[in-house]
């Protein structure tokens, strides 16, 4: 009687609430949940807790989140409901007052290679903008800027002359393929041009026809400058109009700016892109609308020209991937501690290779090279000399050259074959972009560079970016973008990927927070965001980095709903969700609904047992020693500096630091396929670090990371 009394207080409860001011759930019955009634707080900081397996995420991501899309798609015309999957109804009574509802999940969410950094958080597409429209194009020869001419840049100069001053229009005469210089005298004349300009004199078309003196001297300056299908002949020129500048008159200056428009255009039009302003007895301005300089051609900016995901932007040696086969860095230089003068470069050991050793240890002193240093201690100026050679030693790109040439040879293929592997692409610097577009640069830095720079560099460029009155009016809008994305991943700790970062790399938790730097840069309003775990991955100290990311997403007043079990994160919530009390058929209810600091000692909710300090994770009063280890030494990988570690066998081992502090280089890209290759299950090369140790008491070794395990949707946990 007592607990149907209950319940109806319950029902009274949840009815009298405002659907505007709470989202309201009813009878939740879906898994493990036991018909659950919840009252979730609009605009706050929502943190749903509990023991694993207690039914948190079924309430939040099956019940919550699944009504919200549900209704979304119900809300689309039945044309566009036949292209996406039909969605069930979860098993409750009714929920009100849901907002349109966006989850980031705890997994990795793509598996295409083409998926970077840069694109998941959609900072490329900014930069993509940014460059096309303030970016300038830098002549890699001279260093100037390329820039192209228009009509009004023609009619504005020809405005700046004296009053009085008579201007000559010019274009080069030119002989098309197929014509002789006669011929192309005559389609010249049948066009409407009446002049031609050869060596500073001025001749009627028809009288150079009849002037045999004439003829030959332009075929003398012809033959000189003879180059391919359109031949400038030199000092010949087609007079376009001539002009006599007068522009104090408000309508003679009208009339003469038509008349120069008029004639400019044409003179670009028949010269394919050149004209040239002479004025009478002075000097002469060319003008061209072509966009090039110093004798090269150059790609206009385009937001496609940088668009490494279409045929147009992607480098052309790597085809937009970055990586490309080649010879492997890692191959070459197996073990990064010895030094040249230790034979640290494989390719160069044993008797018949050695003599490209000894060439650069004998010469070494002309140039001051460190034959001494360790690999990982070189500069990259020096490490990139290695390949490159100079004067006086010839370096490993012309070694391997020579290995090709010789190929035909079966023990150069196979050598050749024992250094090749997947590296990242000379061409592009594993930018995945054309190579031409580092021509285009933002205050003297190129979208290459930049997208190999870590986030938190990248951040520092673009607070202290020196761009013109102009740039600034432009990119004003896009630099917010940007900057708002940068100070978020900063803030959550993703300070030290890169933009051009592969995103099937990332751990889950980096997924996540890539996801949210994502939605927070979108600026939803009056939505409901609901995070499964975002601190999986992230050190202690930055939490409280994250904390403040959620509180300015719900500052933007989103109702935030975060499935977390940190303590710091359930200490900061605006409203408390405690799911339990145990796990499986033994949670399923809320057992504590409320602001945290009413969490009180109660014997259902283990969750305030915890926080309140009456339960606590007992430390082992004797730790478990092992006579046996594995060591790997000499780890020099990514961002580890040459360390050496000592993993006990028949022990845990808990690997610890901050986010990008080297743990997931140093267990999954060294110790794992180390003891993979060791075990015998794997025969690929390991990129570096030296493993010894116990290895015989050992039979197998099994990675488990954050990826799902099924790919059926007949997989089970049971198969």
């Amino acid at each position: 009687m007592k607990k149907k009394t209950a319940t109806r207080k319950k029902e009274v409860q949840l009815e009298s609430l405002d659907p505007r001011q709470h989202i309201i759930i009813k009878g939740a019955r879906l898994h493990n949940l036991q018909n659950v009634d919840v009252a979730i707080p609009r605009n706050k900081l929502v943190v749903v807790t509990g023991v694993s397996g207690s039914g948190k995420s079924t309430l939040t991501i099956d019940t919550l989140y699944a009504e919200g899309q549900r209704r979304y798609v119900e809300s689309l015309s039945s044309y566009a409901r036949q292209f996406l999957s039909r969605m069930n109804k979860p098993e409750v009574d009714y929920i009100k007052g849901i907002s349109p509802a966006i989850a980031i999940e705890q997994k990795v969410i793509t598996r295409s290679s083409r998926s970077t950094v840069g694109t998941l958080t959609e900072l490329y597409d900014y930069l993509r903008i940014l460059f096309a429209r303030c970016g300038d194009t830098i002549s890699p020869i001279s260093g100037k800027k390329v820039s192209k001419h228009s009509v009004t840049d023609v009619v504005n100069h020809v405005l700046e002359l004296e009053e009085g001053a008579r201007v000559l229009l010019l274009i080069p005469f030119k002989r098309r393929e197929g014509h002789d210089l006669v011929q192309e005298l005559n389609i010249i004349l049948q066009k409407g041009f009446t002049r031609l300009q050869l060596a500073g004199k001025t001749h009627k078309i028809e009288a150079v026809l009849e002037d045999e003196d004439l003829i030959k001297t332009l075929s003398k300056a012809y033959q000189k400058t003879k180059s391919g299908e359109e031949d400038a002949v030199k000092g010949a020129y087609v007079l376009i109009d001539r002009i006599v500048v007068k522009k104090e008159e408000e309508k003679a200056r009208e009339e003469l700016m038509m008349r120069v428009g008029d004639s400019a255009q044409i003179a670009f039009d028949e010269s394919a892109g050149d004209c040239i302003v002479q004025i009478m007895d002075g000097e002469a301005s060319p003008f061209s609308n072509r966009f090039e300089l110093d004798g090269m051609k150059f790609e206009e900016p385009t937001p496609q020209l940088f668009n490494f995901n279409s045929p147009f932007g992607a480098c052309k040696k790597c085809e937009g991937f970055g990586m490309t086969i080649g010879i492997d860095d890692n191959l070459v230089f197996p073990d990064e501690t010895l030094s040249v003068y230790d034979k640290a470069i494989a390719p160069w050991r044993g008797e018949k290779m050695s003599w490209w050793n000894q060439q650069l240890v004998k010469k070494s002193h002309h140039f001051d090279f460190p034959i001494h240093k360790p690999i990982y201690a070189l500069s990259e100026v020096e490490r990139q000399l290695l390949w490159t050679g100079n004067q006086y030693f010839e370096g490993l790109n012309a070694f391997f050259e020579e290995l090709q040439q010789q190929s035909y040879k079966i023990q150069y293929r196979v050598m050749l074959s024992k250094y090749r592997g997947r590296t990242s692409c000379k061409d592009c610097m594993g930018s995945r972009i054309r190579k031409d577009a580092q021509y285009v640069k933002l205050d003297g830095k190129h979208l290459l560079s930049l997208l190999g720079l870590p986030i938190k560099e990248l951040r520092q460029f673009f607070l202290n970016i020196n761009l013109t009155a102009h740039q600034q009016e432009i990119a004003k809008r896009l630099l917010v973008e940007i900057n708002k994305r940068l100070e978020v991943m900063d803030d959550i700790g993703l300070g030290y990927l890169t933009l051009n970062r592969a995103s099937n790399t990332l751990s889950g938790g980096e997924t996540q927070r890539i996801n949210l730097t994502r939605t927070l840069g979108s600026n939803l309003t009056n939505s409901m965001y609901i995070l499964d775990e975002p601190s999986i991955g992230l050190h202690p100290r930055d939490t409280q980095r994250l904390i403040k990311v959620l509180r300015k997403l719900r500052d933007l007043k989103n109702t935030v709903i975060v499935v977390e079990h940190e303590e710091e994160v359930i200490r900061a919530a605006d409203y408390l969700i405690d799911m339990g009390p145990h796990a499986g058929r033994l949670g399923g209810e809320v057992v504590f609904q409320g602001e945290p600091a009413a969490l009180k000692a109660d014997s259902k909710s283990l969750t305030a047992d915890y926080l309140l300090g009456n339960k606590a994770v007992e430390l082992p009063k004797q730790r478990r020693e092992s006579q046996y280890k594995l060591r790997v030494e000499n780890a020099t990988l990514n961002n580890l500096q040459n360390i050496t570690v000592d993993f006990p066998l028949n022990a845990i081992s808990v690997v610890s630091g901050v986010s990008g502090s080297g743990k997931t280089t140093l267990v999954k890209d060294i110790l794992y396929p180390s003891l993979r290759k060791a075990l015998g299950s794997s025969s690929a090369a390991v990129k570096n670090g030296i493993l010894s140790g116990d290895m015989k008491r050992l039979h197998e070794v099994e990675l488990i990371d954050q990826n799902p395990l099924g790919r059926s949707s007949r997989s089970n946990p049971v198969t």
